[in-house]
C-alpha cells in the first residue's frame, strides 16, 4: 500500500468520487463537509508560508536592487504572457461561437451579490491596512506587497535582522512539514468534493454546455502547447524536467480546482527544479495574482460568450475595449472572493450585457475553473523558471531528484 504514490490515490479517489456521486447521490451531497475541512486546512497554510519564504528569499539575497530587477521581470513576463491568453480566448469564441442559440434564463439574480471590480478598487486593495488583517482573510496579495516592503527592508539592514530571517527560514520549513501531513488527507477531501458536484447537480454537469467546455478546453490546450511551449524554448527550459517538477501540482491543481491546494508543493518542487530560492518564492506567490493565464483566457470567451447567448452583436473594436477592460481588472484577481465570477459580473455591466450570463455559467463553472486553475498552476511554474533563466541561472537537465521520505520508501 506504501508504494501507491499520493497522486495515484487523488485519481483512485476521483474516479470513486464520480461513481458515488451518480450511483449515490443522496450519501454524496452530504460528504461536503469532508471537503471543505481538507481545503480550510489548505488555506491554513498559505499565508505563513508565503510570508516566511517571500521574506528569507528577498532578504537572503541581501540585495534590493537584485528583487528590484526580479520584479521587473516578472511583471513584464506576467502582462506579455496574460495578454495572448486574453486574445487567444477572443479568437476561439469567435470562430466556434459556442454562444449564439443559448437562451439565457431570465430574471437571474446577481450571484455576485453585487460586488464590482474596478481599477482604483482593486489597487486599493493591494495594499494591507494590517499584516495580521490579511492573513486572517487570506489575502495573497497584500500579504505579498508586505511580505516583499518587510524582506527587503530585512536586506538594507544586514546583520541586524539576521534572527528575523532565520525565523522565517525555519518557519518556511516548518510549513512545508506540515503541509505533508496535510497532504496525506488529500484523497479524501478530493474525491468528496466530485462526489458532492456530481451528486447535487446530477451527472448532466459532465455534459451540459458541452461546447463551451470543449471550447474552453480546446484554446488551454493550444495556450499550452504553442505559447507555453514557446517560452520552454525561448528560455530553453529543460522539458522532460521540468514535467517531472510540475505533474503532481498540477494535477492536484486540476482535482481540487484550487490553485491554493497546489501552491506548497509547487513552490518546493520549482526549488528541486532548481529555481533558486529568492526567485521562486517571489515569482510564484506574486503569479498567484498576476500572471493567471487559465483565468484570463477564460474571461475572454466567457464574455463573448454571454453577449452571443444574449444575441449582442459586438464589433471587433468593441470587443477590444472589453479585453482591455479585463486586462486591467483581472489584474490582483486572487485578491478578490469569487474572483473570475465577480471580475465577469463587472465586465458585463459596464457593456450593457445581462448578468444572467453569469447564472448560466455557474452551471458548469466546476468543470471549467478545473482546467483554468490547473493552467494557472502550469503558467506560474513556468514563469519561475523563465525568470530564473532570464537571470542566467543555469538549470540542471537530468532527472528531478526525489525527496529524501520518496528515496527512503524506495530503498525500502
Amino acid at each position: 500500500m506504501k508504494k501507491i504514490s499520493l497522486t495515484s490515490w487523488i485519481f483512485v479517489a476521483m474516479a470513486t468520487g464520480i461513481a458515488l456521486g451518480i450511483a449515490a447521490p443522496d450519501i454524496a451531497k452530504t460528504l461536503g463537509p469532508i471537503s471543505s475541512v481538507f481545503l480550510r486546512l489548505i488555506k491554513s497554510i498559505i499565508a505563513p508560508l508565503v510570508f516566511a519564504t517571500l521574506v528569507y528569499g528577498i532578504a537572503g539575497t541581501g540585495s534590493a536592487k537584485t528583487m528590484g530587477r526580479i520584479g521587473l521581470k516578472s511583471i513584464i513576463y506576467f502582462e506579455v504572457v496574460t495578454t495572448i491568453a486574453l486574445f487567444l480566448g477572443l479568437a476561439a469564441v469567435n470562430l466556434v461561437k459556442p454562444g449564439v442559440g443559448v437562451n439565457l434564463p431570465q430574471g437571474a439574480a446577481d450571484v455576485t451579490g453585487g460586488n464590482k471590480v474596478t481599477l482604483m478598487g482593486m489597487l486599493e486593495h493591494t495594499f494591507p491596512t494590517s499584516i495580521i488583517d490579511a492573513m486572517a482573510k487570506g489575502e495573497v496579495l497584500q500579504i505579498v506587497i508586505f511580505a516583499f516592503i518587510f524582506g527587503t527592508a530585512c536586506a538594507t539592514i544586514g546583520a541586524k535582522a539576521k534572527p528575523v530571517v532565520e525565523f522565517c527560514e525555519s518557519l518556511s520549513d516548518v510549513m512545508f512539514e506540515y503541509t505533508k501531513y496535510i497532504m496525506y488527507f488529500a484523497p479524501f477531501g478530493v474525491g468528496a468534493a466530485i462526489a458532492v458536484t456530481i451528486g447535487t447537480k446530477g451527472v448532466g454537469v459532465l455534459f451540459n454546455l458541452g461546447q463551451l467546455i470543449l471550447t474552453l478546453f480546446a484554446s488551454l490546450i493550444i495556450f499550452v502547447v504553442l505559447v507555453l511551449g514557446a517560452v520552454v524554448l525561448i528560455f530553453r527550459i529543460p522539458v522532460r524536467r521540468f514535467i517531472q517538477a510540475v505533474k503532481d501540482p498540477y494535477i492536484l491543481a486540476f482535482s481540487t480546482a484550487s490553485s491554493e491546494a497546489a501552491f506548497p508543493q509547487a513552490l518546493e518542487n520549482m526549488e528541486r527544479f532548481g529555481v533558486p530560492k529568492h526567485i521562486v518564492s517571489f515569482v510564484l506567490p506574486t503569479g498567484y495574482s498576476f500572471n493567471l493565464d487559465g483565468t484570463t483566457l477564460y474571461l475572454s470567451l466567457a464574455s463573448v460568450f454571454v453577449a452571443q447567448a444574449a444575441g449582442v452583436e459586438m464589433s471587433f473594436g468593441q470587443q477590444l475595449i472589453m479585453m482591455l477592460t479585463l486586462m486591467l481588472t483581472s489584474k490582483g484577481v486572487a485578491a478578490v472572493p469569487r474572483a473570475s465570477m465577480v471580475v465577469l459580473s463587472g465586465t458585463l455591466a459596464s457593456f450593457g450585457l445581462p448578468l444572467e450570463g453569469v447564472a448560466l455559467l455557474l452551471g458548469v463553472d466546476t468543470i471549467m475553473d478545473m482546467a483554468r486553475t490547473s493552467v494557472n498552476l502550469l503558467g506560474n511554474c513556468l514563469a519561475t523558471a523563465a525568470v530564473a533563466r532570464w537571470e542566467g541561472v543555469e538549470l540542471p537537465t537530468g532527472d528531478l531528484e526525489p525527496k529524501a521520505e520518496e528515496a527512503q520508501q524506495a530503498v525500502a
